[in-house]
């Protein structure tokens, strides 16, 4: 990285910092190690590239919802800020542990059993454990490589009914190199006992990077609101999770339809649909421009 900022001056280690961190935190999904490699290569300061990394990382594994196998094979944990306990501790409400977790490795180091204040009351349990369940096959059925996870965001410690709850649902599901799409999406619910109402809220997350002859990106994000009625734990989870599942299932068919109107539409429109000079190549008639005309006779072409 070259010692010198627009201005002529040397760049500050605090500089070179912020911009290795705003290089690894805008990877790709799944290419956060390929980028890291090249900063540190151009950074050629251990230190400097430490510094960064230890910043970036875990800002990127919570923004992508980075999951990660447990050590103990029980299953995936996916690194959110709905489950955080400190920067290197995070809970897995399915099987009630906390993983350690490297960030700059991406892996879990060890596990332990959740303390008691850490969980929700048996109440609340039963409505999320419902709703996660449901989830979970849902999840299983549309994405191949997807991992669910569901967090009591707001009122985990009431007893019984008569008091108002959040949950939070989030889904991350990651296809890697050479076509690397990651899928993230977080919903979230308000259970309004008062009302019997269940106001829903998401928001859906696609990035792809393509990079093998060629390099495509995209990037879109949509956001979207439901409503249901407040029912048992297991009727809530049903209808939370068709709702969920339409509004997943409509955006990805919309999706489809803007890639099939890509050369059709999009396409067109990054470029002028007429050359400078107003008129159309007539690829019917090729003999009608003066070069081809002129080759024609050089070439002694239709003789």
């Amino acid at each position: 990285m070259s010692d010198e900022g627009g201005t002529g001056e040397p760049l500050s280690d605090s500089q070179k910092r912020e911009i290795a961190v705003w290089f690894l935190s805008n990877a790709p999904a799944g290419e956060i190690h390929y980028v890291a490699k090249d900063v540190r290569a151009l950074l050629g300061d251990d230190a400097v590239y430490e510094a960064a990394a230890a910043e970036a990382f875990p800002e990127y594994n919570k923004a992508r919802l980075v999951s990660l196998e447990l050590p103990d094979r029980s299953g995936d944990i996916i690194i959110t800020a709905y489950g955080e306990i400190d920067k290197n501790n995070y809970l897995d409400p399915r099987t009630a542990q906390v993983a350690s977790i490297d960030h700059m490795k991406q892996t879990c180091t060890k596990l332990r059993p959740a303390e008691d204040e850490e969980l929700p009351s048996a109440y609340i349990e039963e409505f999320r454990c419902a709703l996660d369940v449901e989830l979970s096959k849902y999840v299983a059925e549309a994405y191949p490589k997807g991992t669910c996870a569901v967090y009591c965001t707001s009122g985990k410690d009431i007893e019984g009914p008569g008091a108002d709850f959040c949950f939070a649902a989030v889904i991350s599901a990651t296809k890697r190199s050479p076509q690397n799409f990651c899928w993230r999406s977080i919903w979230t619910m308000e259970f309004n006992y008062e009302l019997q109402f269940v106001d829903i809220k998401g928001n859906i997350q696609v990035d792809a990077h393509y990079f093998e002859e060629g390099n495509v990106q995209l990037d879109t994000n949509i956001d979207r609101k439901d409503s249901t009625i407040m029912q048992s734990p297991d009727d809530c989870a049903v209808s939370i999770t068709s709702i969920i599942r339409h509004h997943e299932s409509e955006y990805l068919s919309s999706l489809e339809e803007s890639y099939l109107n890509l050369s059709d539409a999009t396409f067109k429109d990054l470029r002028r649909k007429l050359p400078v000079t107003r008129t159309l190549f007539p690829w019917h008639n090729t003999l009608a421009v003066s070069l081809t005309r002129d080759l024609a006779k050089q070439l002694a072409l239709g003789k």
